[in-house]
């Protein structure tokens, strides 16, 4: 079915000038740049499925927010604090399930950066989807989470939390944070100390459930969450008189369905907000699905999770009493699905000869 409702090019090319003739010379590069793609295209984007990337087990859905105290902050240094949301949670994360009282394994996932929330203002959090389970240290075995159950959020928030403020400590010695407006007084060692101190005194919200049954699902819900935008077309209900309507979700009132309406010029403000630094890849891949050592983790992994069956034993007697047909040609050979070239042998056990550490 067609769209009747105005798009988000429709916006920009409407308002997008005069927009940038109210901010004027301090509007960023980054930000023209975003709005002239726009302009210029009307295609929505579209996610293209690493089905070759998925494995025969159940995945879960970890999100790390950062405290709404941070999102001005990171606001005004985002290379470096979106950066170190990043670090942190995936340091958590592979931190968490390598310790032996919880799964004792070495896992990967994909984590996607979003910087909005329903209503276009600035709220950073991390999307990973997980595999429910890893690699052994002797990488000669999978290790399956429990059932529906993948790690403990009380511990990774915890771990997310130090790692964090650790991080965001260090930056500040090292001369690297900015603080601008209302945050200036940040500047002032004392006055940053009491700041992280009662963000170390408060729950961060990390959470974690299983978005699917199946790798079928994994990627219908990896498309919803690696290419989006701030706002897709389908939230936009109308432009009439300069003011934008579009959907949004009330997280804070039983999830409830509400309309929103913002002058043009303002619409526009909140959705640049979410532009990222030139260069910064907000999709990034880590353990076992870092690129460098992905396709040779991702068969090993799915070696072992084949299950073994070994071939029939053919009889003694049989062979020796069954003479072989010259015309008749050999069975074929079952091919490797890895890489289709060699013959397909099973084992009890793959020797560790990989080693990616």
């Amino acid at each position: 079915m067609s769209r009747s409702g105005p798009e988000l090019a429709e916006i920009v090319r409407r308002y997008g000038p005069a927009y940038r003739g109210a901010v004027g010379a301090v509007l960023p590069l980054e930000h023209r740049r975003v709005l002239a793609a726009i302009e210029a295209c009307r295609t929505s984007r579209w996610v293209q499925a690493r089905r070759t990337e998925l494995l025969p087990v159940p995945y879960f859905h970890v999100v790390f927010t950062l405290p709404a105290p941070l999102a001005d902050l990171s606001l005004q240094n985002k290379r470096l604090l979106y950066g170190l949301l990043l670090s942190a949670a995936s340091r958590t994360l592979l931190t968490i399930a390598a310790d032996p009282k919880h799964l004792g394994a070495r896992i990967g996932f994909l984590s996607v950066l979003h910087t909005w929330g329903q209503n276009l203002l600035h709220h950073p959090h991390l999307h990973c989807i997980v595999p429910g389970g890893g690699l052994s240290p002797d990488r000669r075995r999978w290790i399956a989470c429990r059932p529906g159950f993948f790690l403990p959020v009380r511990v990774l928030s915890r771990l997310f939390r130090r790692l964090f403020l650790d991080g965001l400590a260090a930056a500040f010695r090292a001369g690297r944070l900015r603080f601008f407006g209302s945050l200036a007084y940040l500047a002032d060692p004392a006055a940053l100390a009491a700041f992280t101190d009662s963000l170390a005194r408060i729950e961060w919200v990390v959470y974690a459930k299983p978005p699917s049954v199946g790798p079928e699902h994994v990627l219908a819900y990896l498309g919803r969450y690696t290419h989006r935008v701030a706002l897709s077309n389908s939230r936009i209900l109308s432009l009439d008189d300069g003011a934008v309507a579009f959907r949004w979700k009330d997280y804070r009132h039983a999830n409830h369905q509400k309309v929103m309406t913002l002058d043009a010029t303002e619409f526009l403000r909140r959705f640049l907000l979410h532009v990222l630094p030139n260069g910064f890849s907000r999709i990034r891949h880590y353990g076992l699905l870092a690129n460098r050592h992905r396709a040779r983790n991702l068969a090993l992994c799915r070696a072992l999770l084949t299950p073994y069956s070994p071939d029939p034993p053919t009889p003694e007697d049989s062979r020796q009493t069954v003479p072989s047909d010259p015309e008749t040609p050999p069975p074929p050979l079952r091919l490797c699905p890895v890489c289709h070239q060699g013959p397909l042998r099973r084992r009890p056990l793959l020797p560790a000869q990989w080693d990616t550490s």
